[in-house]
């Protein structure tokens, strides 16, 4: 793999060319700019945008006026090679707050290890149904320590509507949910998604986020996806490397609070 073509790649197939990721969202080609809009649960934001200098702050401007009259808070997932260079000065002047940045990573999918020995006790089960998208909540409520209500939204949104596009595993241990990840899936493209794999303390430094990014590659490549790609933190980073995940750039998302 090499790092330039790949990240070429995900600009054309996942921001420029990019179909909705869940029901009641589109996406929109405004200008040299690449937006989803959607339900105020489901991600709202930029995805791509070719900007110079000239028209970046009008282009700023009209993306505010666009969201906030759908009354409806939005991001700016801004990649460190988007145009122009100073883009992030821009978005913070034009009221946008930045996140923790990400690296965004990826790796052959048949190429990662087959299968990662659980903790004794522990099981993989599939999420297919509401109280499994409940374990999942709970889950990333204790991992990360923040509301993720709105994931399962949109999981429950996408199990219902197009389940070829998605699918979640939560880790039991007696019967107790202490990790969980989904997969996300972009038919006609090389890649799948890897998101949300959080572990509750306790569980962590046991194998378990490598088996759920082992869990979850086998099923992209048996489902035609040659990459697997993450947006990964820096607590995630360190273990993605030793899989042979690949650094491609780094990823930061303003967000906008309308």
């Amino acid at each position: 793999m090499e790092p330039q073509h790949l990240r070429d790649l995900y600009d054309l197939q996942l921001r420029r060319e990019a179909r909705p990721d869940g029901p009641g969202c589109r996406v929109e080609r405004v200008g040299p700019v690449v937006r989803q809009a959607g339900p105020a649960h489901a991600w709202n934001g930029v995805l791509w945008s070719g900007l110079d200098e000239p028209a970046a702050d009008a282009a700023i401007a009209a993306q505010i006026d666009h969201y906030r009259t759908a009354g409806v808070s939005f991001e700016w997932k801004l990649y460190a090679h988007d145009t122009p260079a100073d883009l992030g000065e821009r978005l913070r002047a034009a009221g946008f707050t930045p996140e923790d940045p990400e690296t965004l990573m990826a790796a052959e999918a048949a190429d990662l290890p087959g299968e990662v020995p659980l903790p004794e006790g522990v099981e993989l089960r599939a999420v297919t149904d509401e109280a499994g998208v409940r374990q999942v909540v709970e889950v990333h409520d204790r991992a990360f320590g923040t509301d993720s209500s709105h994931i399962g939204r949109q999981l429950l949104d996408r199990l219902a509507a197009d389940p070829d596009t998605v699918t979640a595993v939560v880790a039991l241990a007696d019967d107790e949910p202490v990790s969980a990840a989904r997969l996300e899936l972009y038919p006609g493209t090389d890649f799948a998604g890897l998101w949300g794999g959080g572990t509750v303390e306790g569980w962590r430094g046991r194998g378990l986020y490598r088996a759920l990014v082992a869990h979850r590659a086998r099923i992209a490549a048996a489902r035609g996806h040659r990459y697997v790609q993450v947006d990964a933190a820096d607590t995630s980073r360190p273990i993605l490397l030793r899989l042979g995940f690949l650094p491609l750039t780094t990823t930061t998302p303003y967000v906008y609070a309308v």
